[in-house]
């Protein structure tokens, strides 16, 4: 292929994915699979077709809107595929445990189907509880202590930005330090390095994937860092207009100011995905620089994985997925 050629076959894919217990998740414009390998060596294929809630209510596309759509359908799908990979791997030693008579009650009243949504809904709206309090209420309740020193607002602004950032990097940095994380940040490496293959234009094989970056753009690490960051933007500027000092009520405005910051994060990551510019790889840098501590080197292994995840979600017509 010539360089000319190669340089035509390039583009950039709306197919992603997520790191799994095992496994990872893809999901392409109509179909998302999760492949899973199992003890034996072998490898466990979850399919299904995507029913996409914008289609049905055009507004939820719109810019802005979007971006909270996405991010909610986002963790719904990711926790789901995660419990369907953790069903794969107990705990050593941890034997199948009877239900309790309370859950045995709601799988009657609600069905498996049903009951399953519920278990899943109520997992992500603790861990997206967790994440508002770790990442919004504890610099809130901390940058308070500033008011002690002074009475600055501009200071107490400053303290709080610094903590979100800093919590959050602490964050990342600790959990790539734990054993049980290493192998899930491992097939993170993998999703990414199976989609710059199929990016490149190149075929999907393990050599061809092995040596690519681990490292995307369009990361899921990448957009919190954002979100943090146009938090910090948002905020500044909310509170420079309307100086709230009692931390319960600048916790609330940080709520209420959420859904615009996710939306302006997503139209962000979006605009700078499609774009390769000096500007765009200054803003992205910390970004991608995160991706140290959530993106390992895979083995072969996990390649093949990514590869089969991929291959399921692609469309029938070339170009279909173009970003």
């Amino acid at each position: 292929m010539s360089k000319q050629n190669q340089q035509q076959s390039k583009f950039k894919t709306m197919c992603g994915g997520q790191a799994l217990i095992e496994g990872i998740m893809m999901r392409g414009p109509k179909k998302q699979a999760v492949v899973v390998r199992r003890t034996d060596g072998g490898l466990e294929v979850q399919e299904k077709d995507l029913k996409l809630i914008k289609d049905r209510y055009p507004v939820l596309g719109w810019p802005l809107i979007r971006g909270v759509v996405n991010f909610a359908d986002s963790m719904y799908n990711g926790v789901t595929a995660l419990m369907y990979s953790a069903e794969f791997f107990p705990e050593d030693g941890e034997e199948e445990e009877e239900p309790s008579r309370f859950e045995a009650w709601l799988n009657e009243k609600l069905g498996n189907e049903k009951f399953t949504a519920l278990i899943t809904t109520l997992a992500v709206i603790l861990g997206l509880g967790m994440s508002i309090g770790l990442f919004f209420l504890l610099p809130t309740l901390l940058g308070t202590a500033v008011t002690v020193l002074t009475p600055s607002m501009l200071a107490r602004n400053l303290a709080e930005s610094v903590l979100k950032v800093l919590i959050f990097v602490a964050y990342l940095a600790l959990c790539s330090r734990m054993g049980e994380m290493k192998r899930v940040f491992s097939y993170h490496g993998a999703e990414h390095k199976t989609i710059f293959c199929y990016e490149a234009g190149l075929p999907l094989t393990v050599e061809n994937v092995r040596v690519q970056p681990r490292h995307h753009p369009r990361c899921g690490t990448s957009f919190l860092f954002m979100v943090i960051v146009i938090s910090i933007l948002v905020s500044t500027v909310v509170f420079a207009v309307w100086p709230v000092r009692n931390p319960f009520l600048r916790f609330l405005a940080h709520l209420a100011m959420l859904p615009v910051i996710v939306g302006i994060s997503y139209e962000f990551n979006r605009w700078a995905g499609r774009h390769d510019g000096p500007v765009t790889k200054a803003l992205t840098a910390p970004g991608l620089w995160l991706q140290n501590f959530t993106t390992f080197e895979p083995d072969d292994s996990m390649i093949e994985v990514g590869i089969r995840a991929l291959e399921l979600v692609l469309p029938e017509t070339k170009g279909e997925d173009a970003w």
